[in-house]
């Protein structure tokens, strides 16, 4: 796509700024029926350093791209220091990116990115991740006609093919899975757990004891997922905002812990899909959508769910007990969803290699619908 306005690429040094960086994606994508404003104030606490706890250990750049007057274009970079610490790759992060059917346009900001990073001392950049492995990870490349889940990302086609054309390649792919909650539980189930059965005791969060549970999800994360291609840790910090989330959202029994002679050894989360319930919100939620957006959280459940969270201890990974454990709570949380009115259910994102999760999400009857890219390039 041609156009004659010079481009400009210009560094966010305002709050002025910072806000048309958050409106950015609504210029892009406005007019794809599958696309859902993200909230502008959640989108504007989650870039502020006094509000993300995730900036604690990790520093950001973001721009945006101009022709003219006109904004085209935006992305951000950034340098996590708990990620370098933990897997010493020297690599840094792009994301927040979007922009105009250009090549032109994804070249210049990718560079500006590059550019920041590089002087840094980032030896490899990787994304998007906007802003972490933890928040929304990966560019959408197959699944465009369906809108995205709360927290999960949507582009158009176009993007996947700019950013190769600007030196990337893959380098991992995740997957979204869509599944009916009313499954018949799996023979397979009760196969593996055998007389380990009894020993197993499943039960929702007890919201009396708030902090505790919270600092028990965290730690069955953190151990579950440390293999994991990519991952950085909650820090306590991030898991208590996260938390200040979970509570005002969701009932206790959309959050299920088992545990394994009485340790906690798994767990899952099922969030209301919020995306379906702020579709008509036009990423505004003051002066008064708030109130819309409680109303039909309390009143109108959503007919989708998505899992974001999930994990089962180590010590269980590689014996019959862990996808057991793995099926209990999902088993668990699927009838409270079911009860609800809920109708489908996403499980996101799994990674494209880990066969272990996809064969237990595929056993009770979930298919992969959406495909997400990560990126990389050595600079």
């Amino acid at each position: 796509m041609s156009n004659s306005a010079s481009l400009r690429i210009v560094p966010l040094d305002s709050k002025a700024e910072l806000d048309r960086f958050i409106k950015v994606p609504g210029a892009i994508l406005g007019s794809d029926p599958a696309w859902i404003a993200p909230l502008f104030l959640e989108r504007k606490l989650h870039l502020g350093a006094k509000t993300n706890p995730w900036f604690e250990h990790a520093r950001w750049k973001g721009w945006i791209a101009y022709r003219g007057d006109r904004p085209v274009g935006r992305i951000s970079a950034q340098i996590d220091s708990l990620h370098l610490q933990r897997h010493a790759d020297g690599a840094g992060f792009f994301g927040m990116l979007d922009a105009e059917d250009n090549p032109e346009t994804f070249a210049a900001l990718l560079r500006t990115a590059e550019d920041w990073l590089r002087g840094e001392g980032i030896e490899r950049i990787r994304g998007p991740l906007s802003l972490s492995i933890n928040d929304e990870v990966g560019l959408l490349i197959d699944g465009f006609d369906t809108s995205p889940y709360f927290m999960m990302g949507h582009t158009r086609p176009y993007y996947g093919s700019h950013i190769e054309q600007a030196g990337y390649a893959k380098a991992k792919d995740m997957l979204a899975y869509v599944v009916a909650p009313d499954f018949p539980e799996p023979k397979v189930m009760n196969r593996l757990l055998g007389k380990s059965k009894q020993r197993i005791r499943v039960r929702p969060l007890d919201r009396s004891r708030f902090d505790e549970e919270l600092a028990t999800l965290r730690d069955i994360f953190n151990d579950a997922w440390a293999d994991n291609w990519g991952f950085v840790p909650f820090t306590e910090a991030e898991f208590k905002d996260l938390g200040h989330t979970l509570k005002v959202l969701i009932a206790s029994e959309l959050i299920q812990i088992a545990e394994v002679d009485g340790e906690p050894a798994a767990f899952i989360v099922a969030l209301p899909n919020v995306n379906e319930v702020i579709r008509d919100f036009d990423g505004k939620l003051l002066p008064f959508n708030w109130v819309k957006l409680l109303w039909r959280l309390k009143k109108r459940f959503p007919k989708s769910s998505r899992v974001p969270l999930m994990g089962v201890r180590r010590s269980f990974h590689n014996t019959p007990l862990g996808p057991g454990l793995a099926f209990l709570v999902i088993d668990a949380v699927r009838h409270h969803l079911v009860a609800r009115g809920v109708e489908e259910v996403e499980l996101s994102w799994i990674l494209e290699d880990n066969a272990g999760m996809r064969n237990i999400i595929e056993a009770i009857g979930g298919r992969d619908y959406k495909r997400y890219r990560v990126y990389e390039r050595q600079l």
